[in-house]
Protein backbone atom coordinates (compact mmCIF):
# COMPACT_ATOMS: atom_id res chain seq x y z
CA UNK A 1 0.00 0.00 0.00
CA UNK A 2 2.72 2.54 1.12
CA UNK A 3 4.62 1.58 -2.02
CA UNK A 4 2.06 2.51 -4.39
CA UNK A 5 0.74 5.85 -2.63
CA UNK A 6 4.80 6.56 -3.04
CA UNK A 7 4.18 5.92 -6.77
CA UNK A 8 1.70 7.73 -6.97
CA UNK A 9 3.33 10.55 -5.15
CA UNK A 10 6.07 10.34 -7.58
CA UNK A 11 4.07 10.23 -10.43
CA UNK A 12 2.48 13.61 -9.66
CA UNK A 13 5.60 15.01 -8.56
CA UNK A 14 6.49 14.16 -12.30
CA UNK A 15 3.40 15.39 -14.19
CA UNK A 16 3.59 18.64 -12.32
CA UNK A 17 7.28 19.11 -13.57
CA UNK A 18 6.46 18.24 -17.49
CA UNK A 19 2.82 19.69 -17.79
CA UNK A 20 3.22 22.86 -15.49
CA UNK A 21 2.82 25.61 -17.72
CA UNK A 22 -0.61 23.91 -18.49
CA UNK A 23 -1.57 24.77 -14.94
CA UNK A 24 -3.67 21.66 -14.30
CA UNK A 25 -2.99 18.90 -11.73
CA UNK A 26 -3.12 15.07 -12.58
CA UNK A 27 -6.66 14.79 -11.40
CA UNK A 28 -7.51 18.08 -13.28
CA UNK A 29 -6.26 16.60 -16.46
CA UNK A 30 -7.39 12.98 -15.49
CA UNK A 31 -11.12 14.40 -15.61
CA UNK A 32 -10.73 17.09 -18.04
CA UNK A 33 -9.76 14.05 -20.46
CA UNK A 34 -12.83 11.62 -19.61
CA UNK A 35 -15.45 14.75 -20.05
CA UNK A 36 -13.44 14.77 -23.50
CA UNK A 37 -13.89 11.19 -24.22
CA UNK A 38 -17.73 11.88 -23.22
CA UNK A 39 -19.73 14.95 -23.13
CA UNK A 40 -22.41 15.25 -20.90
CA UNK A 41 -21.49 13.14 -17.88
CA UNK A 42 -22.82 13.95 -14.63
CA UNK A 43 -20.81 14.44 -11.67
CA UNK A 44 -21.66 10.30 -10.74
CA UNK A 45 -20.28 9.49 -13.62
CA UNK A 46 -17.06 11.22 -13.24
CA UNK A 47 -16.52 9.96 -10.09
CA UNK A 48 -17.05 6.43 -11.13
CA UNK A 49 -14.57 6.98 -14.27
CA UNK A 50 -12.16 8.31 -12.75
CA UNK A 51 -12.27 6.59 -9.18
CA UNK A 52 -11.99 10.36 -7.35
CA UNK A 53 -14.19 10.48 -4.24
CA UNK A 54 -17.46 12.76 -4.25
CA UNK A 55 -16.13 15.37 -2.39
CA UNK A 56 -12.80 16.03 -4.17
CA UNK A 57 -14.43 15.42 -7.52
CA UNK A 58 -16.84 18.56 -6.68
CA UNK A 59 -13.98 20.59 -5.76
CA UNK A 60 -11.99 19.69 -8.62
CA UNK A 61 -14.87 20.50 -10.99
CA UNK A 62 -15.72 23.88 -9.10
CA UNK A 63 -12.31 24.86 -9.75
CA UNK A 64 -12.45 23.58 -13.80
CA UNK A 65 -15.77 25.69 -13.63
CA UNK A 66 -14.14 28.81 -12.11
CA UNK A 67 -11.07 28.86 -14.43
CA UNK A 68 -13.95 28.39 -17.88
CA UNK A 69 -12.41 24.64 -18.51
CA UNK A 70 -15.71 23.57 -18.23
CA UNK A 71 -19.63 24.17 -18.85
CA UNK A 72 -22.69 22.39 -17.01
CA UNK A 73 -25.88 22.60 -17.68
CA UNK A 74 -28.89 20.73 -15.95
CA UNK A 75 -29.22 16.76 -17.31
CA UNK A 76 -32.04 15.49 -19.25
CA UNK A 77 -32.41 12.35 -17.21
CA UNK A 78 -32.21 14.15 -13.86
CA UNK A 79 -32.79 17.58 -13.40
CA UNK A 80 -31.06 17.45 -9.99
CA UNK A 81 -27.53 16.34 -11.75
CA UNK A 82 -25.14 18.44 -14.22
CA UNK A 83 -24.07 17.44 -16.96
CA UNK A 84 -20.60 18.44 -17.59
CA UNK A 85 -18.80 19.42 -21.46
CA UNK A 86 -15.62 20.80 -22.35
CA UNK A 87 -15.21 24.65 -23.19
CA UNK A 88 -13.84 25.88 -25.86
CA UNK A 89 -10.76 26.75 -23.19
CA UNK A 90 -10.69 23.58 -21.72
CA UNK A 91 -10.26 21.55 -24.79
CA UNK A 92 -7.57 24.05 -25.80
CA UNK A 93 -6.00 23.79 -21.87
CA UNK A 94 -6.01 20.37 -22.70
CA UNK A 95 -4.53 19.78 -26.08
CA UNK A 96 -1.58 22.04 -24.32
CA UNK A 97 -1.12 19.61 -21.39
CA UNK A 98 -1.14 16.45 -23.41
CA UNK A 99 2.39 16.66 -24.42
CA UNK A 100 3.50 17.20 -20.63
CA UNK A 101 1.28 14.59 -19.34
CA UNK A 102 2.99 12.19 -21.90
CA UNK A 103 6.47 13.15 -21.12
CA UNK A 104 5.59 12.40 -17.46
CA UNK A 105 4.27 8.66 -18.71
CA UNK A 106 7.18 8.09 -20.58
CA UNK A 107 9.45 9.29 -17.52
CA UNK A 108 7.85 7.23 -15.44
CA UNK A 109 7.89 4.11 -17.30
CA UNK A 110 11.72 4.77 -18.41
CA UNK A 111 12.41 3.69 -15.10
CA UNK A 112 11.63 -0.06 -15.87
CA UNK A 113 13.07 -2.39 -18.39
CA UNK A 114 11.51 -1.83 -21.63
CA UNK A 115 9.87 -5.38 -21.52
CA UNK A 116 8.21 -4.86 -18.04
CA UNK A 117 6.10 -1.67 -18.95
CA UNK A 118 3.29 -3.34 -20.72
CA UNK A 119 2.94 -5.75 -17.62
CA UNK A 120 3.24 -2.82 -15.09
CA UNK A 121 0.37 -1.08 -17.13
CA UNK A 122 -1.59 -4.06 -17.38
CA UNK A 123 -1.10 -4.91 -13.19
CA UNK A 124 -2.26 -1.50 -12.76
CA UNK A 125 -5.26 -1.98 -14.84
CA UNK A 126 -5.98 -5.09 -13.49
CA UNK A 127 -6.02 -3.82 -9.50
CA UNK A 128 -8.15 -1.19 -10.56
CA UNK A 129 -10.44 -3.13 -12.43
CA UNK A 130 -10.61 -5.61 -9.16
CA UNK A 131 -11.51 -2.84 -6.83
CA UNK A 132 -13.99 -1.86 -9.35
CA UNK A 133 -16.21 -4.54 -9.39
Amino acid sequence: MHLLHRAGQCASDIFASEARTSGLTPRQFAVLMVIADEEGLTQTDLVERTGVDRSTLADIVARLLSRGLIQRRRAKDDARAYAIKLSPQGAKALREAQPGAAAADQKLLASLPPAKRQEFLDTLNLIVAAVRK
